[in-house]
């Protein structure tokens, strides 16, 4: 890839990313050069990590992202799945909740489980409960994927690798463990790429990521892609809202009166409140 692509656009830490359509030419000597990088008609990114600034690119042109959780060994976090959602909407990306590892799930994570469906099936999201072990599971996954190019975003550990090895049987790539230590997973898929399926479409594994930070929005853009505050925030007194701390906030209201979860609520603060903060760093760094 030409120099001139990392040079054209420094917020992104990868110009070109899996899923991207080029055009190509192959010199004499066999070896290719990318001349153009099409646009995009939508993506999955995510905030830089390791001290860098600007968005990560996990995956673009996708029909359908899956946000991968466990019900035990990681234990399942909703705010990652909120936060993936978020993007979801913004993108234009059709999600998947995909709740894995139901085979290790006690009588004590029953109710907890069935909440989540609930409560996400209600805002329009489907959720699968999936193991490598239901083989009804794994045929309606790979009914799901036929023929779309879809993607498995989620922290490591959560058998993303182990149900793309079961719905693509020979692909035999490695799996990690869970630590001892920490209960998280161990980081085996290093790197994303687009595997194809024999039934048709094409499946991206990503590698496992532990905090799915938001990128290119605004704090007051946040809850326009909650479903149960978009009609909501029409109603507010005050147009800027936040939603926070406000008198006469119509989603304040619903939350109090228990429509809204408290589980979305609490994500939406943490969200808004994340990207305040990073506007304030990114201002003061400017002001210097």
């Amino acid at each position: 890839m030409p120099g001139k692509f990392r040079l054209k656009d420094i917020k992104q830490t990868n110009p070109l990313a899996v899923g991207d359509v080029v055009q190509f030419v192959v010199g004499d000597d066999g070896t290719g050069s990318i001349e153009t990088i099409e646009e995009r008609h939508n993506k999955i990114t995510r905030q830089a990590t390791h001290g860098r600034k600007g968005e990560h690119i996990l995956i673009s042109n996708v029909d359908q992202g899956f946000v991968v959780q466990s019900v035990r060994e990681p234990q399942f976090r909703t705010g990652f799945i909120d936060r993936f959602l978020v993007t979801a909407e913004a993108f234009g990306v059709e999600p998947l909740i995909i709740l894995n590892k139901i085979d290790l799930g006690t009588d004590d994570d029953a109710p907890e489980v069935a909440a989540i469906l609930d409560l996400y099936e209600s805002l329009g999201y489907p959720v699968l409960l999936s193991s490598i072990y239901d083989v009804e599971s794994l045929e309606l996954l790979a009914e799901r994927m036929k023929d779309k190019i879809s993607v498995f975003i989620g922290p490591s550990g959560t058998g993303k690798t182990s149900l793309l090895n079961h719905i693509q049987p020979g692909l035999q790539r490695s799996v990690g463990e869970i630590s001892r230590f920490s209960n998280k997973g161990k980081h085996t898929t290093t790197f994303a790429e687009l595997i194809p399926l024999d039934f048709g479409g094409f499946l991206a594994d990503t590698p496992g990521i532990r905090e799915f930070g938001l990128v290119q929005f605004e704090p007051e853009e946040v809850s326009g892609y909650f479903p149960e505050m978009k009609e909501l925030r029409e109603k507010c007194h005050y147009y800027n809202c936040t939603h926070i701390h406000e008198p006469d906030c119509a989603v304040m209201e619903a939350f109090h009166n228990k429509e809204i979860a408290a589980s979305r609520y609490e994500s939406y603060i943490n969200m808004v409140e994340s990207l305040q903060d990073e506007h304030r760093s990114t201002g003061s760094r400017k002001r210097g």
